[in-house]
């Protein structure tokens, strides 16, 4: 199944970067792009993309207000935010806006591709070389008096040590060796999270756990 994509950054030379990258891989389709964040709201109503590549710095209206606009519609979409090495502050931000991953504007190109694929399918995507500030910035951002603690009751015992590791930056891979369980039974529980939860996907259960005083 092809993947549709809103790329919405304001520097022409990225935009067409990443639209190039994105137009060379077979199961991607670009589908809009745009230059700031109040046309990226609109694209999303007209085109309905299944992610949105935000760039959290744009004119108009920046990345976090039209993330914050577009995960409060009926069935958004993910949102990948394109980010920076020293933007801890606008992370934190975006994330509580509802942004399910984050990747560096200097990463990798197959990590563009990777990250729209996992975004799509629920898994989120947090950039390797900026996981630590994105978990520093929740743990300063410390739990929020919300109905969390009350949604987390639901886990089971083994759900809920999963999603600690999940919040510690854990891969599935790496929870199914702490816990000596497979990656087949990891994934389930995560799935179970997700869904008990009511969370979009993986990132924003993540940030569940810190929000509710799990993570502290």
């Amino acid at each position: 199944m092809t993947i549709t994509v809103l790329v919405a950054e304001d520097e022409a030379l990225v935009r067409a970067g990443c639209v190039m990258l994105l137009g060379a891989t077979p199961d991607i389709e670009v589908i809009g792009e745009v230059g700031d964040g109040a046309a990226a709201i609109d694209a999303v109503k007209t085109l309905v993309p299944q992610v949105v590549l935000m760039d959290l710095r744009m004119p108009i209206m920046n990345g976090i207000e039209a993330t914050r606009a577009i995960t409060a519609t009926p069935d958004p979409p993910a949102v990948l935010m394109l980010t920076t090495f020293h933007e801890d502050t606008a992370v934190q931000e975006a994330l509580a806006a509802g942004a399910s991953g984050f990747l560096l504007k200097h990463a990798a190109p197959a990590d563009l591709a990777q990250a729209i694929r996992h975004c799509a399918a629920g898994d989120g995507w947090l950039d390797p070389a900026i996981i630590t500030s994105v978990l520093g910035a929740l743990r300063r951002a410390g739990p929020r008096a919300i109905a969390a603690p009350t949604t987390l009751s639901t886990l089971t015992a083994r759900e809920r040590e999963v999603l600690t590791l999940m919040a510690l930056g854990h891969s599935n891979t790496e929870i199914s060796t702490e816990l000596f369980i497979s990656e087949a039974t990891t994934r389930t529980h995560v799935a179970h999270i997700i869904a008990k939860t009511t969370s979009r996907d993986r990132t924003q259960a993540v940030v569940l756990a810190y929000q509710s005083g799990l993570m502290t």
